[in-house]
Parts: structure tokens; C-alpha cells; sequence
């Protein structure tokens, strides 16, 4: 516990080493009770998992999903370790990774992950996959959307010695639709696209990537419902 109840603290004393700044908006769209929530983000950069910690209350217990690659790094990986890292092989379904998230989230842990499940250092949004939506239709918890600025800047700025100002935008907490009958496997893609332009309102238009055309996404900033358009999307029928 006093690594949660701190880790706010070390991650802003370790933004110098970093040679980062940050900012966070939409603070107030986080829920009051994080217990089993999970939060979303795209992924750009390293950075992205201590922004993702820093948007949720100090002393949030909380797990990740992070690369089984990265669990022996010096300095990263010993973070992520102590950060509640679940370490999983990004190239197949690891349904062993899996069963620990959703019984992380189950045990009231909130619950993060880049539902991409691989930088893109670009910052350009790539398809998602499906844990995300199989952890949140699974548990039935919130999904909160955090869309990362400017993380992707970091990864030319560090080695120069210069520093990157970080910025990470909260959405509202979204829950998965109801699709009026039990939720098959080949319904997650859906629910994915679903979560997915979530995640690409709270980023400018140059990061939105596969889902800058999305008929879905164009509906969610229109302040329309996108559901039935994710649905038609990956040709789910209701």
C-alpha cells in the first residue's frame, strides 16, 4: 500500500529524470469510487502508464497490462513491477493475462491498459484489440477514456536532453452497451470500436488513425449514440 498511496509523489519526482511536465484535464470525470474501473488510453510512449496513474486519485490500488519484454528492464521495468504490472505476451491472446485482469478488477483493483497493445510512435491511434472489451463486458465495470498529447514527443525529446510537455485528457466514464442477448466473441469487435473512439475524442484529429473516418466516432462528436454505428461497423447484428 505505500507504494499506491505514494506513487504520485515518486512519478513527479521522477519527471525530472524524464525531463517531462505534464498537464491533466477532465479530472472531475473521474468516478468517485475508481474500485473496479477500468481506464483506457492510447499508447504512444513510455510515458503512458505513469500518465495514466497520475489521472486517477493518489493511493488508487491498480493493475496494468504491460509487455512480458519490458518486465526485465533496468529502471522500467522495476517500475512497472512495482506499479502492479501484469505482464503478458503481446503477439497472441493471453488468456492467462486474462483471467488475472479480470480477477484484479473483480478484487475492486482499478484496471489499466493501452487496449492497442503496442506503441505506435507516431502517436497515429491503431486498431484496437479486445481486451479492453472483454475485461469491461466480462466485469461489467466503467471504462474511463484517457486520450495522451504529445507522449509520442518524448521519444525524440528525450535522448536530445529536452524537455516534453506531457498532457493527458480524461473523458466520461463510459458503460458497455446492451445488446439484449448474451455476448458472443465476435461481438467484441464491436464493443472495441466502441471504446476505441472513445479514446479519439479526447485527441486531436492528427491522432485519431484508423478511426479519423470512423462513422461512429463522427456520431459520438455530433453528441449522437455511436453504438448502433460500431455496430455496423464490424458487422455485428443485435
Amino acid at each position: 500500500m505505500f507504494w499506491f498511496r505514494n506513487l504520485h509523489r515518486i512519478i513527479d519526482f521522477l519527471k525530472y529524470f524524464y525531463r517531462a511536465r505534464y498537464t491533466i484535464y477532465g479530472r472531475e470525470n473521474v468516478p468517485e469510487n475508481v474500485e473496479g474501473l477500468i481506464a483506457v488510453t492510447n499508447h504512444c510512449s513510455y510515458m503512458d502508464a505513469p500518465m495514466l496513474a497520475l489521472c486517477l486519485p493518489q493511493g488508487t490500488r491498480w493493475k496494468l497490462f504491460a509487455a512480458r519484454t519490458r518486465e526485465h528492464e533496468f529502471i522500467t521495468g522495476w517500475l512497472l513491477k512495482k506499479s502492479g504490472s501484469i505482464f503478458i505476451d503481446r503477439t497472441t491472446v493471453d488468456r492467462k493475462g486474462l483471467k488475472e485482469g479480470l480477477d484484479a478488477i473483480k478484487a475492486g483493483y482499478t484496471f489499466g491498459l493501452a487496449p492497442e497493445g503496442t506503441r505506435n510512435k507516431e502517436g497515429i491511434m491503431q486498431k484496437g484489440r479486445n481486451g479492453a472489451a472483454y475485461l469491461a463486458v466480462k466485469s461489467g465495470a466503467s471504462v474511463l477514456p484517457v486520450g495522451m498529447v504529445n507522449t509520442e514527443l518524448w521519444n525524440v525529446n528525450y535522448p536530445k536532453r529536452e524537455i516534453t510537455y506531457l498532457e493527458a485528457h480524461i473523458g466520461e466514464a463510459i458503460a458497455m452497451p446492451d445488446l439484449g442477448r448474451r455476448v458472443r466473441t465476435a461481438d467484441l469487435d464491436a464493443y472495441t470500436h466502441y471504446i476505441m473512439i472513445h479514446i479519439a475524442q479526447q485527441v486531436p484529429p492528427r491522432y485519431r488513425g484508423y478511426y479519423a473516418d470512423s462513422p461512429a466516432l463522427a456520431a459520438l462528436l455530433r453528441g449522437e449514440d455511436p453504438w448502433p454505428y460500431c455496430l455496423e461497423a464490424e458487422g455485428v447484428t443485435p
